[in-house]
């Protein structure tokens, strides 16, 4: 998943032609309204979604460089050092989902979950219309799939507060569960409400086609 800057905060980063991206790659979305989440007095609702998603979306990457540095240090000092670093694989295990809970609202905002982009851009050359009710069935799915996520992960993160759920093994290493729960039930609502905000996008969009 990847984020670009131009598409939270467009006025620094805006592409000063549009000629100038011709030769980029086809992998970006056709519409340049897809490219960056409008300003806060064009579109409150996505501007701050869009800052939320970005800060998100940095704490993941900094998550990133941080469980890599951990495998390194772990793996040095296992071979080198015979000084491997206790509870490494339960870190990286539940890292990896902390991740992607933290960057998936940044990468439906900006149309980068996975699909097969040379389908949509061949149904958008015939019919526009086509790919808005794609896009509209695909928000709505992702909005609906991310609220049961949050609506299941609730539960257990309020358990894992009241109950001071550990993982790792006592007296050797332990990490509080709370924070990993946390940033699932906080990636979710973000994520869903995001799903959301781009429904309504297509919704105009079909709107503006049909006229």
């Amino acid at each position: 998943m990847r984020f670009r800057l131009d598409r939270i905060w467009p006025e620094p980063f805006a592409p000063r032609k549009s000629h100038e991206r011709a030769d980029m790659s086809q992998d970006y979305p056709s519409n340049d309204k897809d490219r960056f989440i409008p300003s806060f007095a064009q579109a409150p609702v996505g501007a701050v979604l869009g800052s939320v998603a970005a800060v998100m979306f940095s704490v993941g990457t900094l998550c990133i460089g941080g469980l890599m540095a951990l495998v390194v240090a772990d793996v040095l000092g296992r071979n080198f050092l015979d000084a491997p670093i206790t509870g490494v694989s339960e870190i990286a295990a539940r890292t990896v989902v902390a991740i992607v809970f933290l960057q998936v609202a940044a990468a439906i905002q900006q149309k980068r979950l996975t699909r097969a982009d040379f389908l949509v851009r061949r149904l958008e050359r015939g019919s526009p219309k086509t790919v808005c009710l794609l896009e509209m069935f695909f928000a709505l799915t992702g909005a609906i799939v991310f609220a049961l996520i949050f609506w299941a992960s609730w539960p257990k993160m309020m358990d894992a507060w009241t109950s001071a759920e550990y993982f790792g093994v006592q007296g050797v290493f332990t990490i509080p569960t709370f924070p990993f729960r946390a940033i699932a039930v906080l990636g979710s609502a973000v994520a869903s409400l995001s799903a959301l905000y781009r429904l309504a996008d297509e919704i105009r969009s079909f709107r503006s086609n049909g006229t």
